[in-house]
Parts: structure tokens; sequence; C-alpha cells
């Protein structure tokens, strides 16, 4: 069973606030503490992390989310309780359950999927399904589609809010459709070069050893009649060049098809890049490549994101990337 590893300092600053609703709630936007009755989670439990858990594609399968697993009968519970993302299940009869319940907006009929904010903690989200106690198993597992996707939900929310801190850049979006016909939405932070018709959008804060989100669009025109996938990548290598990294394709690991993008054909890849092996240190992080026709402007275009984050958590950042490629505009010819 996972357990949760909490400092003496966080335990003790959280319980010096008593029970009331004084504090904001702690823990990683992406970690889940699960609470219900122990019996019920031996049943559902590994169901749970299938669900709740999935993985996706960056340098390795991720996980896109953590859960933890209490149960509120234990001393624990006071402080664990407050994490910003909690789901509970039970039948409604439970202490801990009707504080919750007290804070959902929509009316309880019963067993069901219920959301609340704000319950034990500032800045928490509180998920609850209530179930009968004899079919309490298959209900939660019935439920499991819907929480991964509303938490999911919640998390891409964050993670786009947090990218704009900085305001979006709406100066270069008019600039870049003015000069260049085509439009992309970046955050203030970013910056940018062009070279000929390839034009780089980067942001490398708070130091390029640590961190690096880059985006690239360069197009061809007129549009090719014979594109595949090998052509894209070989598109990609010859953008890559123009890179303050070297880059090599890593294709063991890849998520590849077509796709429609905004009514415009469209083809996707998603793989790894890493340094050359003759490079002094070693280097890698994930790609996403896309290709969108716009017979308007007769152009095919070439959209490359790509991410260097090493020893951290890349789901928030990819996220982040996918947000500015779906951006894309491509104006009238």
């Amino acid at each position: 069973m996972r357990k949760l590893v909490i400092t003496a300092l966080a335990v003790a600053g959280i319980a010096s606030c008593d029970d009331s609703f004084s504090s904001l709630a702690y823990g990683d936007y992406n970690g889940i503490v699960a609470a219900m009755d122990p019996t019920l989670w031996e049943e559902v439990g590994e169901d749970l992390y299938g669900a709740l858990e999935p993985t996706i594609l960056t340098v390795t399968d991720e996980r896109t989310f953590t859960v933890t697993y209490q149960d509120p009968s234990e001393r624990e519970w006071g402080n664990l309780r407050r994490f910003r993302q909690m789901l509970l299940v039970g039948t409604g009869d439970e202490s801990w359950m009707q504080e919750a319940l007290e804070k959902v907006r929509d009316p309880v009929n019963g067993p069901g999927l219920y959301r609340a904010w704000d319950v034990w903690s500032r800045g928490q989200h509180v998920t609850l399904i209530v179930v009968d106690a004899a079919t309490a198993a298959d209900q939660v597992r019935s439920h499991l589609a819907d929480v991964n996707q509303t938490l999911d939900a919640q998390y891409r929310a964050w993670a786009q809010n947090r990218m704009f801190l900085s305001g979006v850049d709406s100066a270069l979006a008019d600039e870049l459709m003015a000069t260049a016909r085509f439009q992309l939405m970046l955050p203030e932070v970013y910056t940018w070069t062009r070279q000929d018709s390839t034009f780089l959008f980067r942001n490398d804060n708070p130091d390029p050893s640590e961190l690096i989100r880059q985006v690239a669009v360069n197009w061809k025109s007129p549009i090719p009649t014979d594109m595949q996938p090998e052509g894209i990548l070989e598109w990609r290598a010859e953008l890559s060049a123009s890179y303050n990294e070297p880059q090599e394709v890593d294709l063991s690991l890849t998520d590849a098809g077509p796709f429609e993008f905004r009514g415009r054909p469209a083809y996707q890849i998603q793989a790894t890049w890493k340094n050359p092996p003759e490079q002094n240190w070693p280097a890698a992080g994930p790609f996403i490549t896309r290709s969108v026709i716009c017979p308007e402007q007769n152009r095919m275009y070439l959209l490359d994101a790509w991410l260097y984050a090493p020893g951290k958590e890349k789901y928030e950042y990819m996220i982040q990337l996918q947000t500015i490629l779906d951006s894309f505009r491509c104006g009238p010819a």
C-alpha cells in the first residue's frame, strides 16, 4: 500500500491550524488522496489505480496522476484531508462524507458522482462518489472513467492558467498573422527569432540547463503531394538543424497518425529526441511534430514542439506545448 511522506514541519504547520478553515490546500496538483472504508478499498483499489493513473508518452510512459489511499478512521486523516485533490467514497452516512457533501453545490439525490470545493482547506478540489453499501464496488467502478476525465480536465485547466500567468502575447499573434499569415498564442515570457520562413519560439526560464520549451514553425509551398511520415521526420531533421541543441529522433516509443485539425488535414508524430552520441553531455526529451495543410495558402505547415526537463515530471509541460500547438491558425492567402 502506498503511503504519503509528509515532513514533520508540514505536519506541525497543519496541525497548528486546528480544524478551522484557515489553511491553503497542500500537495501536488497531480497527487490524489483517495479515502474510503478499508474493506471497499481492498475490492476496488487496483481498479482505481488503473483508471486514475493512466500513462502518457513522454520520454517514458509517465503516470499522469499519483493516487494514495487513506483510511479516514486513522489518525493521519486530520492532516491528509487538507490535500489539494481528494477522492471520497462512501454511503454518505460517514461523518467525513457529510462534511464534504455539505459543500456540494448541486442537489445530492442519492448515489452518484458529485464535486465540492474548499471543504477542509482553501483551493481544495473534492470529488465524491456516493454509493449503496450493497453494490458499492460496482458503483465505484462505473464512475472511474468520469472521475479520471474530471480530474484531468481540472489539471489541464490549472496547467494552462499557470503557463499564461505572464499574459498572452497578443501583439506577437497579430504580428505573425500580418507578416507570415499564421498565428500562435504564446505566453509573453517566450522569446522568438525568425530565419527566412522558420520561426522559433522559446522559453528557457528559469535556466536552460533545467527546463526548455520550444516551438518551431516552417512551411512548404506548393503543398507537397506525397508527404509521408518519413518525409515529415526528414523535414523535422532539417528544421532541427537550426536549434541550439543538436537532436536525433528515437522512435522506440511513438504515437503517430492522421487527424483533422480545425477542418484541415493534419498528421502528428510524438516521440523522443536525444543528443547525437558525439555530444559531450547526454540530453533527451519528448517532441510533438504536426503537419497541417492550409489549401487557401497553398502551404503545408510543420509545427515542432519539444521539451527538455531532466528529472522533472513532464505532463504539465506537455499540456503547455499542446496548448500552443492547438492555438495555431493559418490565415487567407
